[in-house]
């Protein structure tokens, strides 16, 4: 029985604390009217070091839709024909008209969650959607609050960790509970085209793509959140750079991939994901014939 109680502590834990405990006193949230051009609303996104706006209808007075790096990155894949050539649709588009060509006949109400719900129904929101940003919206003025992801709901959890007993679970390594991607995994060279590695972000739903030297050893990692950087430099006009050039913008405050063994316990590992403020950490010793990726969504 004391098992069964310390193993659910968590879920305890969630069903205790509100959405509105893990906003912050002040966070920025920027908000995009449905007019807007998709191009000024990636630059804004860009300028205000945010990776995800609520969309706003003013015809219909509500919150639509979420625009994320993720419609950037589809609206690349989508429309880039040749390097130089002005991407038309980037360049013209409003947002109402990139989510009509894209979504088609599949609007669905925007998924949110008020912020008096538990972050146990955000948790399962977020999984049961398969969805990674989960707007807190008030029903009663109506405002958008925050933004809820896994990553920020470890976070609040890892807060409280040290005051709760550890459930089993906890103490045991990557082996033995078996989580983690370990087969098919996606990954590019130094020399991939931009283009090519967009493409598998579009196909695989991905968030990280590893990279991969010739011996076999990874030098670097590119995620979806560095593809914003081509809209912050105006490069995306040229999507065949390689990989290895697009990422030169960062290399001087880039610390290297994080990465965990499979010996190292559930406690150390969330602990490092936490700290590194990163999603994905990568299991080592790593090669291409075994390549394996962690990350907070398994969690």
């Amino acid at each position: 029985a004391l098992e069964e109680s310390e193993s659910d502590i968590y879920v305890r834990f969630m069903r205790s604390h509100k959405c509105y405990d893990i906003v912050p006193t002040s966070s920025k949230l920027v908000v995009f009217d449905t007019t807007l051009q998709v191009k000024k609303a990636f630059f804004a996104l860009v300028a205000n070091g945010v990776r995800a706006a609520p969309l706003w209808e003013s015809k219909k007075q509500s919150f639509v839709g979420m625009l994320t790096i993720t419609d950037f990155i589809n609206i690349l894949h989508r429309y880039y024909k040749s390097p130089m050539v002005q991407i038309y649709e980037l360049e013209e588009h409003k947002i109402e008209t990139w989510r009509e060509l894209y979504l088609q006949e599949t609007f669905k109400p925007l998924v949110n969650i008020s912020p008096d719900a538990s972050l146990f129904d955000a948790v399962y929101s977020l999984i049961k959607n398969k969805i990674h940003r989960l707007p807190v919206i008030d029903p009663v003025s109506g405002n958008a609050l925050y933004i809820l992801t896994h990553k920020r709901i470890l976070k609040f959890l890892q807060l409280f960790m040290s005051e709760m007993p550890k459930p089993a679970f906890m103490k045991k390594n990557l082996d033995e509970l078996g989580i983690g991607t370990y087969h098919n995994i996606a990954f590019i060279h130094p020399d991939t085209p931009i283009i090519k590695a967009l493409n598998i972000f579009v196909e695989r739903r991905i968030s990280a793509l590893p990279v991969v030297d010739e011996s076999g050893k990874v030098v670097d990692i590119y995620s979806k959140f560095d593809v914003i950087n081509l809209a912050a430099e105006k490069t995306y006009n040229n999507l065949d750079i390689t990989v290895t050039q697009a990422l030169q913008h960062r290399s001087q405050y880039f610390e290297g991939v994080v990465k965990c063994s499979m010996l190292e316990t559930l406690e150390t590992i969330v602990d490092r994901i936490v700290k590194a403020e990163v999603s994905s950490l990568l299991i080592s010793p790593f090669t291409v014939s075994i390549t394996k990726l962690i990350n907070s969504t398994n969690l």
